[in-house]
């Protein structure tokens, strides 16, 4: 059974926090689309010993309280939208805030977890000097960014489903 949580301000507070959910997930969005364009490329045409140590720069660097907190909050902002919407019965827009949040949950921070911090671990214990850090790297490169290209279309499908869900309950 849904429960009413209180009409028009609750609603507010939906919509604040669909906004939020949509700026956030669209910022995700550029930093991935920028490494899936053309950070990725650049370091590909490196010679092998140094991508590696510019990656496994990037991979230290990118663990920070900004970058975590846009990233991990986007997924907890999703989770609760879903759960707002679900008890106080949100009709409209619900299926795009549904789609977005799968979309956020499964297709980038899923992905991320499952697919680039795995290969972002295997590369920070190889050696850059080494003939072992190099044949990693030519792997890295392609299977790295093929999940990238999947969270970045998977972030800015979330951040349209948010903005098109916020639509729909103005």
């Amino acid at each position: 059974m849904l429960i009413d949580l209180g009409g028009e301000p609750f609603m507010t507070l939906i919509s604040l926090l669909l906004l939020a959910a949509a700026l956030c997930a669209g910022l995700i969005a550029g930093a991935f689309f920028a490494f899936s364009s053309f950070v990725m490329g650049a370091l590909g045409r490196l010679p092998a010993r140094d991508g590696i140590a510019a990656m496994q720069s990037i991979n230290i660097v990118v663990i920070n309280p900004l970058f975590l907190g846009v990233f991990m909050g986007t997924a907890l902002l999703a989770v609760v939208l879903m759960i707002l919407a679900w008890f106080d019965g949100v009709a409209a827009g619900m299926g795009y805030l549904l789609g977005a949040s799968a979309f956020y949950l499964v297709g980038t921070f899923g992905v991320t977890m499952i697919g680039n911090v795995p290969l972002n671990n295997a590369l920070a214990a190889a050696g850059p000097e080494s003939q072992e850090g190099a044949a990693i790297w030519a792997g890295y490169l392609k299977r790295w960014v093929l999940w990238n290209h999947v969270r970045t279309v998977a972030a800015t499908l979330a951040s349209a489903g948010f903005i098109l869900a916020l639509c729909e309950i103005a």
